[in-house]
């Protein structure tokens, strides 16, 4: 366990007459609250401990508790989805000191928000990355060339999550000069409509006071893929080299993977931190609404569209389309709301039989007037 971590009180606060009191001051760095402590009532009364997961490992997790850092079994709450599995980020009811070998999590809160995505397994399983985030701050690398297509795709499942997104470009030294960065820069923020964007150095600090200014209101969460440098914003933010960092690749900015799991960690400035290893997969799941906040343009316009249902393809009256040809819309932004769309209902569909049904019978018809159309074609040509 980190220094950052170990340097928890706890059971000196701790009394046995009074429990919730106690977590309301003990784990009160970790983000408890009275609303929490509301919640966890019913847990209180049958004399559980309130407790944060800070790791999950083989179906067993590290909380931080009144009592201190406990190891407990996550068996009594393995649910057959596995989007409800105990996650780092989660409030737990553990077992007391002396309930038995081992302790076990009995039960977890409902979360306030979660970051989710689809597996890359055939099976097409949502998996949960981190729980009750307030900010999801997707890290992205200077040191090669922007994947817009990718940032998109986070910030879908960032707002999707209900947590608030910050785009952080880490490694800005790469790009000494100012005009230059002010382009990519702005380059980010067409596609991160009501989203910070942040250039941020670990080697000169530039950002880092508002970076720091942000995660102190509450939970973050690391996001970004392997080499994005969030390792070493991690240990920037904390003070301490706890988490391990490799150098990326010059080639293509890519490493190893410095971080194998998820955990969870006080900044000495106030918030807490989740630090994530890096995503080689940014699978959408469920994310509809998340993508429509991420094009929000495209949405507004759609609303002007003649029809309802417009497909924004060659449609007449389509205000999206007209946005494209007067140039006010890039084309890229359209086939990419239209590929994340696909993706996302393709998702769905796998696991929402009426929702499969819908889409055959819509294929059928577009089929069936496709060779309609082409019919009519080759009678006109006779």
């Amino acid at each position: 366990m980190s220094s950052s971590l170990s340097s928890f009180s706890s059971a000196s606060s701790f009394s046995s007459s009074s429990p919730s009191s106690a977590a309301r001051t003990s784990l009160r760095a970790y983000g408890w609250d009275e609303a929490w402590e509301a919640e966890f009532a019913p847990y209180a009364a049958q004399g559980l401990l309130p407790g944060r997961v800070v790791r999950v490992d083989r179906g067993q997790c590290d909380l931080v508790t009144p009592e201190g850092f406990v190891r407990a079994d996550t068996a009594f709450v393995t649910p057959h989805d596995p989007l409800r599995v105990v996650c780092t980020g989660d409030w737990a009811a553990v077992d007391p000191d002396g309930a038995g070998d081992p302790r076990y999590v009995r039960a977890c809160l409902p979360r306030r928000t979660a970051f989710a995505r689809s597996t890359s397994s055939k099976r097409s399983e949502g998996q949960i990355l981190a729980a009750n985030v307030d900010h999801a701050i997707i890290t992205v690398s200077l040191a090669v060339e922007l994947d817009l297509g990718r940032i998109e795709r986070f910030l879908a499942l960032a707002w999707e999550s209900g947590a608030q997104p910050l785009v952080v470009l880490s490694k800005a030294d790469l790009v000494p000069d100012p005009v230059g960065l002010s382009y990519l820069v702005e380059d980010v923020e067409t596609v991160a409509p009501g989203v910070q964007v942040l250039p941020v150095s670990s080697q000169t600090g530039e950002g880092l006071d508002v970076l720091r200014a942000v995660a102190a209101g509450g939970t973050s969460v690391l996001l970004g893929v392997s080499g994005a440098g969030k390792s070493t914003l991690a240990n920037t933010l904390l003070g301490d080299d706890v988490m391990d960092v490799r150098a990326a690749r010059d080639v293509d900015g890519k490493g190893r993977h410095t971080t194998t799991t998820r955990n969870l960690l006080v900044l000495p400035g106030g918030g807490v931190l989740i630090d994530t290893p890096g995503l080689r997969g940014v699978g959408l799941w469920d994310a509809e609404a998340g993508v429509g906040q991420v094009f929000a343009e495209i949405e507004d316009l759609a609303a002007q569209c003649r029809f309802h249902d417009c497909g924004h393809a060659s449609e007449p009256g389509c205000a999206v389309t007209a946005a494209i040809a007067d140039g006010s819309l890039p084309e890229r932004r359209l086939d990419s709301y239209h590929k994340l769309l696909r993706e996302n209902q393709r998702l769905v569909a796998k696991t929402d039989a009426r929702l499969r049904a819908e889409m055959l019978k819509d294929w059928k018809r577009k089929g069936a007037e496709g060779r309609a159309a082409l019919d009519l074609k080759r009678g006109r040509l006779r």
